[in-house]
């Protein structure tokens, strides 16, 4: 059948240049729709937009719809406010914009009702790829026990091996939305062209957007079916739609059809994959009757495993100020005071939300846990008591870089400069950071490393770790079976892991253009790969890779591995991880709504005695209702 050449499509199927405007040029109703709901958003003032990438944090900045020049004039008087990142002591509930108690999504007929819903996740549906192990092209020096202690090159693959020698190939073009941190690639890219020769011939084009704003403009998107053949979406980012478990049976392909069974002969990557990734990206029509109404309806981004992130120290200033490496809340205050000097322009500490939560024990992801037989929520705990008086305590006392929180704190180019001692940020820093300061010549002394589980007045060591997997490539229903076989086909492609030609290409480039070989033979960036192709996320979308594996230089791949190995006796993931959980309407509501007096807290608005009366407000508004949700899920957890 012939290919669609393009990614968008009018109602009545003729093909449209841009997905936000008209025939005439005016502005469509979607971007129209759009700009509204931010006003709308602004004008509450509890908009709290959220992103997550390494512990930065932004404001919405601008709306990534095409506007026109009315529309830009009105965009221009919004006054976004000040925004926070997304943390683990967050309710687990819903996400920023019905959170905020606006429903976006109220007008769509097809978005079921708030009285929240169950999907467990089960391995043992029929729907499921069957998996089948596959082999990796070379062998790693260090071998882990995957997912949470993943294996690792010592030495770059020599020679690299291809992963899929022979691509099934195709003729169609498609196109991905997906948001993007770094140089954005035209559409004539001759790196799209090389990669479509090794791929078989299937085009990808991919539609790179601000992701200050990606989250939210990804809701209207999606509700007006405008986001191309598909969209990547971050598990955190689905919770901005209220209502996302039906707006991916209503919006995205059911891949059951061609994903059931044993598909190893034509995608062995994806069948490499295993029943956690693909159950994790199963949703039902109905919930209570999964067996009959389920469906696959994304494919599997990164799958998680180890701990989660890290909280990394500048270990060189430390060494130079003659200070110990802290093991304690109280030791880490004692070396923050030390170190911090604010006419200096130094102070010890910057993100601190998400990493801090292990030392005071409180629980990962849904913040819900089993404490002396009963269902509670991190809120509700002593420890977060002590863990928020903590956040307020290294404020009040200068110790924190006074950007914190704002858009304009760029954590990893702080403790670059040295401006602060300690910051929080996903694992790519312990090696990437590094790597550009030693490329760069600037300081031949740069050294960072990472703190280990820090404990408070005596308390048992914990870490947190991730699971379940990072997000999910979702494709367009109005795609054909063989439109989506071959997207299947780029998907297995770049499934392929570390030490591969594929993964060469796709996180580097093309060789003798973006990047060449270092004496080690591992592929280094050019000026012109640091400049057009370094950070641009394209096809890193389509799939997570088969396995993790980790990569890089020698002394830095082991430090990681025994890092993994130490943290593993004490690593605790959500017990809830499992269980697709949406609240009973307004309780994300009272999720934000506390949230936002505990920031008050935390930055002297308010005094901590205030807090039990918004814990009590909390439970009132909706904390007890979700309690009762997860009670049930826990009962059914213990097979009750």
């Amino acid at each position: 059948m012939p290919r669609r050449r393009h990614a968008h499509r009018r109602r009545g199927g003729a093909a449209s240049a841009s997905p936000h405007r008209d025939s005439r040029g005016g502005r469509s109703r979607t971007a129209a729709a759009a700009l509204e709901s931010i006003c709308t958003l602004v004008r509450s003032k509890r908009f709290d937009y959220r992103w997550r990438r390494g512990g930065r944090t932004s404001a919405l900045t601008r709306v990534v719809l095409p506007l026109n020049d009315e529309a830009r004039n009105m965009e221009k008087n919004l006054t976004a406010p000040m925004v926070r990142r997304r943390t683990l002591f967050r309710t687990g509930l819903l996400g920023s914009v019905c959170a905020a108690g606006l429903p976006l999504l109220s007008g769509c007929g097809e978005i079921g009702g708030g009285e929240g819903s169950v999907q467990m996740r089960n391995s043992e549906l029929e729907i499921l790829p069957e998996f089948t192990e596959w082999t990796l092209p070379t062998e790693p020096d260090l071998v882990g026990e995957p997912p949470d202690h993943p294996s690792g090159y010592l030495t770059y693959p020599d020679p690299v091996e291809k992963a899929v020698p022979e691509p099934h190939g195709g003729e169609g073009t498609y196109s991905i939305y997906v948001p993007n941190w770094g140089p954005s690639m035209a559409k004539g890219d001759p790196y799209y062209t090389a990669m479509a020769e090794a791929m078989g011939g299937t085009r990808i084009e991919f539609v790179q957007n601000d992701p200050n704003a990606y989250t939210e403009a990804s809701v209207q998107w999606i509700k007006a079916q405008e986001f191309g053949d598909g969209i990547l979406l971050f598990s955190w980012m689905t919770s901005a739609d209220a209502n996302f478990d039906q707006t991916v049976i209503n919006r995205f392909a059911n891949l059951s059809e061609v994903l059931t069974g044993d598909v190893s002969e034509r995608w062995p990557l994806l069948a490499g994959r295993g029943e956690a990734a693909w159950s994790a990206s199963v949703w039902a029509e109905d919930p209570e009757n999964p067996e009959e109404t389920s469906g696959i309806y994304g494919i599997p981004w990164t799958s998680n495993g180890g701990p989660g992130n890290g909280f990394f120290y500048r270990a060189d200033l430390l060494e130079e100020a003659g200070l110990e490496v802290p093991a304690t809340v109280e030791e880490f205050l004692e070396v923050a005071r030390a170190w911090t000097d604010d006419p200096a322009g130094k102070w010890a500490i910057g993100g601190t939300d998400y990493m801090t939560t292990a030392w005071f024990r409180l629980t990962p992801g849904s913040g819900w846990s089993e404490q002396d037989g009963k269902i509670v929520h991190n809120n509700e705990r002593p420890e977060f008591k002590e863990w928020v008086a903590f956040q307020r305590q290294i404020r009040e006392e200068g110790l924190v870089h006074p950007d914190v929180g704002t858009p304009n704190f760029d954590g990893k180019a702080a403790q670059r400069a040295g401006e602060v001692l300690f910051d929080q940020d996903g694992w790519s820093r312990w090696t990437d950071v590094p790597a550009q300061v030693a490329a760069s010549g600037e300081n031949p002394d740069f050294a960072l490393d990472v703190l280990g589980p820090i404990t408070y007045k005596g308390g048992e060591p914990m870490y947190h770790g991730a699971g379940g997997v990072s997000g999910w490539l979702f494709l367009s229903n109005q795609l054909e079976k063989e439109q989506i076989e071959e997207l299947l086909d780029v998907a297995n492609w770049c499934a392929s892991p570390a030490g591969t030609v594929e993964q060469e290409m796709i996180v580097y480039g093309i060789e003798g253009e973006h990047f060449e070989r270092g004496d080690d033979g591992r592929p280094a960036f050019t000026e012109a790969g640091i400049a057009s192709k370094q950070d641009s996320f394209a096809f890193t979308a389509m799939s997570g890779v088969v396995q993790n594996l980790l990569e890089g230089p020698a002394e830095s791949v082991q430090r990681r591995f025994d890092f993994n190995a130490s943290v593993l006796p004490v690593l605790v993931k959500d017990e809830f991880e499992t269980a697709r959980i949406t609240p009973p309407g307004g309780a994300a509501q009272a999720g934000t709504i506390f949230d936002e007096k505990v920031n008050d807290i935390i930055n002297g608005r308010a005094d901590l005695s205030t807090l039990d009366d918004a814990v009590a407000t909390w439970k009132t508004d909706g904390g007890d209702a979700t309690r009762a949700v997860y009670e049930k899920v826990h009962s059914t957890l213990k097979g009750e």
